[in-house]
């Protein structure tokens, strides 16, 4: 039965986090703030005689990511007295990072694409050089992110193609964003000439970049709706760009974590809907992580789902089944089927 979130305690990681993002002073005082607003940090006595520890690996603070790490943290500690799980999240590069730090012991859960966990699985793409990491594990799946690109009104840009040699910033470097980006235009079938402007900007820059014509388009694999596009659209008009019908099917057939997306119409002032390509935004860990640990997690955000889905409205829609039935390339963590099972959400191990 779902639970209203009440008022509590999330510890936070910062030093460490700041590093690994890359983030200007102003933004570390930004993101202190957010959270001690909205996740304070817990100063009091330990509650529990067992604890354990663990860190969930974000992205930027303006995307999804973000707060979802900071609720689920918030979910898990307002009952840490009875199970001794403490959590606090850190701030990444995105979904790549997540999955290299998860990797290396440095983080204990992530929020990641689920076309990078694809690669991360098997061991391809920009994870090409490393063995597959056959560690990693599913916890559940959230909203869809569809591949975006805003550019300003009439700037020219009527169509994707229009953008071949543009200035296009396609995300941080090691971003989940960057790397897709990639993948997409490869599938396109541009060169390096055809992309011989593009940047990576932090999110909290493309804005003001877009709107003063420092950048003509920006790329970003983001839920919607997206607090960002909203961001720009304060500071000037702006075009959401969209790919074709057929290129996208070619590309949902030849790569099986992308799937077709619209952005509706209702959002952002749009004149009709606009088509893309997607990918689903999964929660992961690692094999090493103790059931009973990733067990407490999972009951803790499906206790409090309806405040869990009232974050952020793109995860408004979220349907526990969808949650738990989409089919992630990683297996499902045993702690996390033990719960699915024992709430028949799964059929029982036969």
């Amino acid at each position: 039965m779902s639970r209203s979130l009440k008022r509590d305690y999330v510890p936070l990681n910062w030093k460490s986090s700041l590093n690994r993002a890359g983030f200007s002073l102003a933004e570390a005082v930004y993101n202190l703030l957010l959270c001690l607003v909205f996740f304070p940090v817990f100063v009091g006595p330990s509650l529990a005689q067992d604890q354990h520890f663990i860190t969930i690996g974000t992205a930027g603070v303006t995307g999804v990511y973000f707060p979802t790490g900071g609720a689920t943290c918030k979910i898990v500690n307002l009952s840490r007295a009875e199970h001794g799980v403490r959590c606090s999240v850190e701030t990444t590069l995105g979904s790549i990072s997540n999955i290299r730090l998860i990797r290396s012991g440095e983080l204990d859960f992530g929020y990641v694409q689920s076309d990078w966990q694809h690669h991360a699985y098997f061991g391809t793409s920009v994870f090409l050089g490393a063995e597959p990491f056959e560690d990693l594990r599913s916890v559940f799946s959230l909203h869809s992110e569809v591949a975006t690109v805003v550019v300003r009104e009439g700037a020219g840009f009527l169509k994707f193609d229009d953008l071949k040699s543009a200035k296009i910033n396609i995300g941080s470097q090691g971003s989940g964003s960057a790397a897709s980006w990639n993948a997409l235009i490869s599938g396109l079938g541009w060169t390096q000439e055809d992309q011989r402007n593009l940047s990576n900007l932090r999110t909290s820059e493309l804005a003001e970049a877009l709107c003063s014509g420092k950048i003509d388009a920006y790329f970003e694999l983001i839920g919607h709706p997206a607090s960002l596009i909203e961001e720009t659209q304060e500071q000037c008009d702006i075009q959401v760009l969209g790919l074709d019908h057929d290129v996208i099917d070619s590309l949902v057939r030849e790569f099986p974590y992308y799937s077709g997306a619209i952005i509706p119409t209702e959002l952002y002032g749009l004149t009709g809907p606009v088509e893309s390509l997607g990918v689903v935004a999964t929660f992961i860990t690692s094999a090493r992580m103790p059931d009973d640990v990733v067990y407490t997690v999972v009951k803790a955000v499906f206790e409090y789902f309806d405040s869990f889905k009232r974050l952020h409205p793109a995860l408004s829609r979220l349907e526990v089944a969808e949650m738990v039935s989409h089919d992630m390339p990683a297996p499902l963590h045993p702690g996390a089927l033990k719960f699915y099972r024992d709430q028949g959400l799964l059929p029982a191990e036969d």
